[in-house]
């Protein structure tokens, strides 16, 4: 029986191959909603055989068990969550829908930028990571498992098309030893042809994991890598091939999307990069009779008062930049410094730290409200750049030889830093109170004491209150910083083909204030945001950094509204941006997500979430990007606006005990209200696509 069942499915399979035809997402949809149907009621008599009845609360996390990331440097736990829930699961496999206004190049993989200044992540000191934070692992992500039964959710994504393929696939282990012990471990792959030529990007990253929590003694523990390889197109040649395609082809109104000719043919970037991160800590207290009056026997638990903590994080990254179309070349960059027939940059970035620390421990006794922290973190890193030279040898400023035809003058002194090593040393303290049913709170501050530190500040801090009113409970949180530091290395001194800057640039100083308002029973989240920056660092119209002497502020205000009547939602997120300096910062004004779809359980032990998501954001001067470098700079003169327009996805997407599944028809509205779908200019956003996904938890 089981045999028969599976040729059927593999039969059904096949015939979704052969009945999909690229850009049929309309057709295609609907004949594979049916075949889902039928694939489920296969399904559903042998798992029915294995299932309870319908659950109380279909929502809840499995497996059952709790999760924590990590604050730097000591290493203390961060609640956080497990992924095991079904609301917006598909979403996660649409590059514009990563964030309401996602300015990035259209390929899946590629380099980003988050256009909500305040969902952006802290800037990496290896510059070229920020353009794929999003995809790369880092300290911040970094997640540990406790779980009462072991478990591997596997997850694959895949968009169809011959031409413009896309697949994601994804591993995560967690399981415990026995109550002290949990180890971990995860892979991700994804993959992509790319929607426009030169679009094919994919990913490899991985990472182990453990922690050891014993009464006296605890040790926590990572190794990440990854590897990601990008080519990079340089943009459409002509946006007429998107807004007006007739124009530029007598009449013809259509073009497939891989036809349109774009600036760059044979460029590629690759980051790779390891961390390996490990903190130990020893704890002394004293033993607390915990016997209750109906215990036989007598219970004794370890109290920690003082905990002695010693951290350790290794880390590398490697940027490599690929070209050998020196006519591309010639049209695309100004200047060329090295090699007029190719480029290959190579940058390099290695760092240790280490950091001592000893903490009195919260709620050791009932005086003991909050913990306390003191600690020091001394650094070395170094960085190196390598150059691909031609055998003509390029001049530098000071020499009174013309340069080689092609070549532009090297400024005199470049050699000095090519290569640099930097020792910095900071010493800090935090105070938190992670305990209690009405306010918890935390503050950092962090002083610079040598080489490049010396002279920074970093103080940051939050609070959350909660209060009951009515039947529920209301949350208010605030959080912010003010910060005094040195810009990246990187942007003061930089050597490549294309690019070659020495600058000095001063502290950058800003200040931050958040605010936060849940309300259960309205199903309501407001959030305001205001920040001031002073000396901001960013790339002009000409891809070169430079500093902006003046102070830039951005306002934000959102609110994100969920609304309910029976089986039918629509949740609702507007946010208003607001800054000072557009050319410097430029942020769209006004964005908004709605989703509205139906959220019921039928077959006992199915959930659905059929429904259909847009997003929009106003038109504003955007980012361009610079793939030399992988950075997003400001536009000149003939400056360009993105955005102002809709994009809609419509979607099924199902959980079954422990497998969630979806099935979506990516910017169904291609060229409906709007033919101007530029994420950044020349980079127009994915076309129609369909696309499936699922994931499976499998536990023992």
């Amino acid at each position: 029986m089981q045999l028969q069942k599976d040729f059927i499915l593999k039969r059904l399979l096949n015939y979704i191959s052969s009945v999909i035809k690229p850009g049929d997402c309309g057709g295609a949809a609907v004949r594979c909603l049916l075949l889902a149907v039928v694939l489920f009621m296969m399904a559903l008599p042998s798992a029915a055989q294995k299932l309870p009845s319908a659950p109380k609360d279909t929502t809840k996390a499995y497996p059952p068990g709790s999760a924590w990331t990590l604050s730097d440097p000591l290493g203390t736990h961060i609640e956080s969550t497990l992924d095991t829930l079904l609301y917006n699961y598909q979403r996660q496999f649409v590059t514009s829908f990563t964030s309401d206004a996602w300015a990035s190049t259209g390929q899946f993989t590629g380099p980003a930028i988050n256009m909500i200044y305040f969902q952006r992540p802290a800037q990496t000191p290896f510059y070229f990571d920020n353009a794929l934070s999003y995809w790369i692992p880092t300290f911040s992500k970094q997640k540990f498992y406790n779980v009462y039964i072991p478990f591997t959710q596997l997850g694959y994504g895949w968009g169809y098309g011959t031409e413009n393929r896309t697949d994601h696939l994804n591993a995560t282990f967690a399981g415990n030893v026995n109550r002290k012990i949990g180890i971990g471990a995860w892979v991700d792959y994804p993959y992509t042809k790319g929607s426009y030529a030169q679009q094919a990007a994919k990913g490899l990253g991985f990472g182990f994991s453990g922690y050891y929590t014993g009464a006296r003694y605890e040790m926590q523990a990572f190794y990440n890598h990854y590897n990601h390889l990008n080519k990079e197109n340089g943009g459409i040649t002509d946006d007429l091939y998107i807004t007006n395609p007739a124009e530029l082809q007598g009449g013809v109104n259509t073009i497939e999307p891989k036809s349109i000719p774009v600036r760059l043919n044979n460029a590629h970037s690759r980051l790779i990069g390891s961390e390996f991160y490990m903190s130990h800590a020893y704890k002394v207290g004293f033993w607390r009779d915990i016997t209750q009056p109906e215990d036989t026997v007598q219970r004794e638990e370890y109290v920690p008062v003082t905990k002695f903590v010693y951290s350790f994080d290794w880390k590398t990254n490697h940027h490599i930049f690929l070209n050998d179309n020196a006519q591309e070349a010639e049209k695309f960059w100004q200047n060329t410094y090295f090699d007029r027939t190719g480029t290959r940059d190579d940058a390099y970035w290695w760092s240790v730290s280490n950091s001592v620390g000893v903490e009195m421990v919260e709620g050791f006794q009932k005086w003991a409200k909050f913990g306390l922290m003191a600690y020091a973190t001394y650094e070395i890193d170094k960085y190196r750049y390598e150059v691909q030279q031609s055998a003509e040898t390029p001049p530098t400023a000071s020499d009174t030889d013309e340069a080689p035809e092609g070549l532009t003058p090297l400024p005199e002194g470049y050699e000095n830093y090519m290569r640099r090593t930097r020792n910095r040393l900071w010493v800090g303290g935090r105070i938190e109170k992670t305990k209690g049913s009405i306010i918890r709170y935390a503050a950092d501050a962090k002083f610079g004491l040598l080489g490049d530190a010396i002279g920074e500040i970093d103080v940051r801090g939050e609070m959350e209150t909660r209060f009951r009113l009515g039947k529920d409970t209301v949350r208010i949180g605030v959080n912010g910083f003010f910060r005094n530091l040195e810009p990246n290395y990187m942007l003061n001194k930089y050597v490549s083909n294309h690019f070659v800057w020495d600058n000095n640039f001063g502290k950058i100083r800003s200040f931050r204030a958040e605010g936060r308002l849940d309300i259960p029973w309205t199903r309501t989240q407001l959030h305001v945001g205001f920040e001031n920056v002073q000396n901001q660092v960013y790339f002009n119209s000409e891809s070169l950094p430079r500093q902006y002497g003046g102070s830039v502020q951005v306002f934000s205000a959102a609110i994100e509204q969920k609304l309910r009547f029976g089986i039918w939602n629509w949740n609702n997120t507007v946010t208003y941006q607001k800054t000072s300096n557009a050319d410097i910062m430029p942020l769209p004004e006004l964005s908004v997500y709605s989703n509205m779809f139906l959220y019921f359980h039928a077959f006992r032990a199915l959930t659905v979430q059929i429904g259909v998501d847009c997003n929009w954001y106003s038109a504003y001067r955007g980012y361009d990007y610079q793939p030399a470098t992988m950075t997003f700079h400001s536009q000149g003169a003939d400056a360009v606006k993105v955005g102002n327009f809709i994009n809609s996805n419509v979607y099924l997407t199902c959980r079954l005990y422990k497998v969630r599944f979806f099935l979506m028809c990516s910017h169904l509205n291609q060229g409906w209200f709007s033919k101007n779908y530029f994420a950044l200019p020349h980079y127009p956003v994915d076309p129609r696509q369909f696309r499936l996904g699922l994931s499976i938890d499998f536990a023992n």
